[in-house]
């Protein structure tokens, strides 16, 4: 039974975009991606980094700073498990739901490659924690790490199937 009052619009369009058109039988990503689309539906999940005033991180490269344990501000490596983990979402939602906002915007943006390379990189490092209460989420991370630019493809086709009043909020470099 539907939660989110788009999850069956957004599951249909995953499930034909990936399974029936691009061959990927992962349903394990299809419930992953279509339960990332309708948390971003929602404008204010877009930016779920915070910088140390509470503020919505809306630059990648701050997002790295703020996922790293060693050099950056998480303060943690469960914190930089989490921030790896949004950062992978946000560089998948943007990469195949809105490529133009690698062109242009109001903070320096990375090219579509360099998005696509960090948000597989982050897939990659939240598959590394696999042990645990982890240990099962750690294979999805490394299956959407190694599908990453399948996914991307999958979300611009799924982009293309909705309407607009089934569009998701632009990021601010969109506006």
């Amino acid at each position: 039974m539907p939660v989110h009052p788009l999850e069956m619009i957004y599951r249909d369009a995953v499930h034909s975009s990936l399974i029936e058109n691009l061959g990927l039988q992962d349903h394990e990503i299809v419930h992953y991606l279509t339960q990332m689309l309708c948390g971003f539906s929602e404008a204010e999940n877009l930016y779920k980094l915070r910088n140390h005033l509470g503020q919505p991180i809306q630059e990648l490269e701050e997002m790295l700073w703020a996922a790293d344990p060693v050099f950056g501000t998480a303060p943690s490596f469960e914190a930089e498990r989490e921030a790896r983990r949004k950062i992978g979402d946000y560089a998948l939602f943007v990469a195949g739901m809105f490529p133009e906002a690698t062109l242009h915007g109001p903070y320096s943006q990375p090219s579509l490659g360099e998005l696509i390379h960090i948000g597989k990189e982050s897939y990659w490092i939240v598959s590394l924690f696999n042990q645990g209460e982890h240990a099962r989420d750690a294979k999805l991370y490394a299956r959407l790490s190694e599908s990453f630019e399948r996914c991307v493809l999958g979300l611009a086709l799924v982009r293309d199937q909705l309407t607009p009043d089934q569009m998701l909020p632009r990021p601010a470099c969109v506006r």
